[in-house]
């Protein structure tokens, strides 16, 4: 049935061999039964998630009580469905956790404590950690902002964590993998006979996460009509599941997230307001990378230590010059980006560390939008402290970024600094500090 819908099969025999295809060759969507020799569906659950857990892996029982739905999704199972099922039913999951993991493909997963997890020495990084240690464990909603890659999801894994709920079910939910007329059955549940191939009853997330936390990723995505019931949700901690009459109520704590303006989504009437002033009672904003610079090399270190292990490579460190260039790059994608690079990087790698030209040439400012010489000889060493010749040498990366940007924007300071994914007034900054004021009429 699924070859049918165009996806590669591996099929095994039993737990055991399942794990052993899948340190193999990998897989982007786990089904198991639950109940098998030698290995079951739990443990082959904790196997696949101990060396990828952003692989959604899907349970099939005949057990289809709440109590073992909860178990499995405490575990990090991305769904459950129960026998006999129709085959819409298990296309309809199967097709959603496809595109959870396409949406979820390079986020940095949580290993171990999640709060160790968030990488970073800057400022803006300990003052997150102040913000986790203060927020974790209170019942508060927490309204997580930041562009695509910046590490959300770590963070709503943090507070969970940190909190008296953390040997509670931690339900995650990317809205944005979930078709608009599924989203409430997602959510709340429903009943038998509620809607075709609903041949059983089924409890939604909020039910499943009852007593723990519920985290809402890319909730700016969640239909309008849909808006105003999980509103009630959040003021009366109730609900009815699809076709059902009968009232359940919950104790959820609820995190969100969203890399989109919600005021002005507001505004645009695409978002309740009062639904915003109820999910945005903690507000807590993860910068992009590009405004924590310093962070790189803790990151790169970081990826290096997880890669060489995941690819079986040998990489000591980075250059000094290709560190530089990884400091100096606006990075769109964020953290997500850095990821991905390193992870290639690392897996073509010859020699025994990073250099300048194993990076790609975007990166290293060639073929792309900019271009980038060093203007300064490398000093022999002794004598310059190589603190002070990396900084000079990104100052000179900065300057020679935003004197191209200036020149292909014609002095547009704003339209420079969108080219370059920096604020305008971060660019003016920097502009004041290099001379650059008076090479740059257009400032509008």
């Amino acid at each position: 049935m699924l070859r049918k819908e165009g996806y590669e099969v591996a099929i095994a025999e039993n737990g055991e061999i399942a794990l052993a295809e899948f340190e193999k060759n990998g897989a982007d969507v786990v089904i198991t039964d639950m109940v098998m020799p030698k290995v079951g569906g739990l443990d082959l659950l904790k196997g696949v998630h101990a060396s990828r857990p952003d692989v959604p892996v899907i349970i099939i029982t005949a057990h289809g009580t709440v109590d073992s739905a909860v178990e499995a999704i405490k575990l990090g199972a991305f769904d459950y469905i129960t026998k006999p099922f129709e085959q819409a039913e298990i296309q309809s999951v199967v097709a959603k956790a496809a595109r959870t993991q396409e949406a979820n493909q390079g986020h940095v997963p949580p290993e171990g404590k999640a709060r160790s997890s968030i990488i970073g020495e800057s400022s803006q990084v300990q003052e997150l950690f102040k913000v986790i240690d203060k927020v974790a464990d209170s019942p508060s909603t927490v309204l997580i902002t930041g562009e695509s890659g910046t590490g959300k999801e770590l963070v709503a894994t943090a507070l969970h964590d940190g909190s008296s709920r953390k040997d509670k079910p931690l339900i995650k939910i990317n809205c944005a993998a979930i078709p608009k007329d599924l989203m409430e059955s997602e959510l709340f549940g429903y009943e038998r006979g509620a809607f075709t191939g609903a041949v059983t009853s089924k409890p939604g997330r909020f039910e499943l996460a009852d007593a723990g936390t519920i985290f809402l990723d890319e909730i700016g995505e969640v239909p309008i009509e849909m808006q105003v019931k999980l509103l009630r949700v959040l003021q009366e901690s109730e609900f009815e599941r699809v076709g059902g009459i009968k009232t359940t109520r919950v104790d959820v704590r609820l995190i969100a997230a969203t890399n989109r303006d919600l005021l002005a989504e507001v505004e645009a009437g695409r978002f309740r307001k009062d639904l915003y002033y109820r999910l945005n009672v903690v507000p807590i904003h993860l910068p992009p990378l590009r405004e924590r610079r310093a962070d790189v090399p803790a990151l790169v270190r970081h990826f290096i230590e997880k890669y060489n292990k995941r690819l079986n490579k040998k990489i000591e460190g980075i250059a000094d010059e290709a560190l530089v260039m990884l400091q100096a790059y606006p990075w769109p994608g964020n953290i997500r980006e850095l990821e991905n690079l390193m992870e290639r990087v690392i897996l073509f790698a010859d020699g025994p560390r990073i250099e300048a030209h194993d990076l790609p040439a975007p990166v290293r400012g060639v073929g792309g939008t900019t271009t980038f010489t060093a203007e300064s000889p490398t000093p022999e060493i002794g004598e310059t402290p190589l603190k002070e010749i990396l900084k000079a040498r990104q100052a000179e990366i900065e300057k020679a970024f935003i004197v191209q940007a200036l020149g292909k924007t014609e002095g547009n300071v704003t339209r420079a600094a969108k080219l370059l994914g920096i604020s305008r007034k971060s660019l003016q900054t920097k502009m004041k500090e290099f001379g650059l004021r008076d090479e740059s009429p257009a400032e509008e």
